[in-house]
């Protein structure tokens, strides 16, 4: 499970499971992060047990426990794997390149991809060098128009999740 087992048999996967040219192609195998499962279990581990047994003696079940005090205990790392789920889906294109065939369904960066792919001037095009300078320009512009573009979203994102994540970020580190 830490190791992928590679681009052949997850295509294979996602066919027999009827999945290709939908979204969830996309998302279903990157909503599972082995790393991000050792983190979590690394941060419940350091939740004093001393909590569990408040909780028992207040009259909680595990389902108490669970909703009403580990999971506010642990919005840190909740907010932590989120953005960094979030960040990794939103810069992958390659399985939506692979996966989704159709052009109305393809995510931002992919459209993205193209936009900087068809902008860039080949060296057999040269006409006269006015031309292929402005159209050199106007390529790198589109570039760069790009790259804000799609950082966009991770920006607006950030400052909502800051506060978790300074906090978050130590996860697993030596206290002392």
């Amino acid at each position: 499970m830490f190791f992928g087992g590679g681009l052949i048999p997850t295509y294979l996967v996602i066919s027999d499971l009827g999945l290709l040219d939908t979204m969830w192609a996309v998302v279903l195998p990157g909503a599972f992060s082995v790393w991000n499962m050792i983190i979590a279990r690394t941060y419940y581990q350091g939740v004093p047990a001393e909590l569990r047994e408040a909780s028992s003696v207040d009259g909680a079940d595990e389902v108490t426990y669970f909703f009403r005090i580990l999971l506010p205990v642990c919005k840190p790392l909740i907010a932590v794997l989120v953005l960094w789920q979030f960040v990794a889906m939103w810069n992958s294109y390659f399985d939506a390149m692979i996966y989704i065939n159709s052009a109305a369904k393809q995510p931002l960066q992919l459209v993205l991809r193209a936009i900087l792919i068809q902008n860039q001037p080949q060296s057999g095009m040269i006409a006269d060098i006015q031309s292929t300078a402005a159209r050199a320009q106007l390529g790198e512009l589109l570039k760069y128009a790009t790259i804000i573009i799609s950082s966009l979203p991770l920006i607006a994102m950030y400052p909502f999740f800051q506060k978790y994540f300074d906090s978050g970020i130590m996860v697993g580190s030596v206290k002392g």
